[in-house]
């Protein structure tokens, strides 16, 4: 469908813009519905975002925006409300706009997740998961998989900080969660997360030692720029059930048109028209 003067816009919202993925997806699913909506990529430095975001709710014809890397967490601070699951990821990759004007921010990386790992049989209610990268993308996994019941979480991130915040934000949450960082040993645990940069570029090393890991983990990836990046490639020869950064996009955008106030979909029905190789 052409863009014309009746088009509405959502904003996917980061900087680079070379590696985004939902673009390919969201607007051959409109495409195919009659939808006159396209999701249009913005490339944004840090510096000038927060003005743009303001500007960018100041037009008719935009629904929302998608926002990722690196503005997820600088976005928790110009939105006016934030969803539980935003607040302890302390980041947010959705902004709409209510009716009185005020911009309200969710997070759906963590659903999106959790979402893909319930559709291969991997149970969250009483697991072990240790979730690499403590960042935006990791908070939010971290804090869905709380949601879904697991029974413990380890966190490690190179900034032990950031890990040290996060779980304290998350004991507010679940006091009854078991909650440890520091480790990034897999062993022991159901679930295994790969949440940080590490597989997006050319000899990037392991986010964990790949042969202290169980045949039979659960190994997930967040990184997209290739379906089956080195760490996946590793654990699958290992024996592990592994996922795609790229499922866990599926998995999340039913939930963000359902945030847009869109018709929604299914993971399944997205897949057999995106252009997505």
């Amino acid at each position: 469908m052409a863009i014309d003067g009746s088009t509405r816009v959502i904003a996917h919202l980061g900087w680079p813009t070379e590696s985004f993925k939902a673009p390919l997806i969201y607007n051959p699913w409109f495409a195919s519905q009659h939808e006159n909506i396209k999701v249009v990529p913005l490339g944004v430095k840090a510096e000038a975002y927060p003005t743009l975001l303001a500007g960018l709710f100041s037009t008719t014809n935009v629904i929302g925006a998608l926002i990722t890397m690196p503005h997820k967490v600088t976005t928790c601070e110009l939105v006016s409300t934030l969803s539980p699951t935003a607040q302890i990821a302390g980041a947010c990759n959705a902004v709409r706009a209510g009716e009185d004007g005020r911009l309200h921010g969710d997070m759906f990386d963590g659903e999106g997740f959790v979402r893909g790992m319930l559709q291969r049989g991997q149970p969250a209610r009483g697991a072990r998961a240790l979730v690499i990268g403590s960042g935006g993308v990791g908070s939010a996994i971290a804090a869905s998989l709380a949601a879904a019941g697991v029974a413990s979480l380890t966190l490690f991130d190179t900034r032990a900080r950031i890990s040290e915040a996060l779980a304290a934000r998350l004991r507010a949450h679940y006091p009854q969660l078991e909650v440890q960082t520091g480790n990034r040993r897999p062993g022991g645990h159901d679930i295994v997360v790969n949440a940080t940069p590490l597989g997006m570029n050319p000899g990037d090393p392991l986010p964990l030692e790949v042969a202290q890991l169980t045949p039979g983990t659960f190994v997930g990836e967040v990184v997209m720029k290739q379906a089956i990046t080195p760490f996946l490639s590793a654990a699958r020869e290992r024996g592990c059930v592994i996922q795609q950064g790229l499922d866990m996009l599926f998995e999340m955008i039913p939930a963000y048109l359902s945030f847009f106030g869109l018709p929604t979909t299914s993971a399944e029905n997205l897949r057999r028209v995106a252009k997505i190789d």
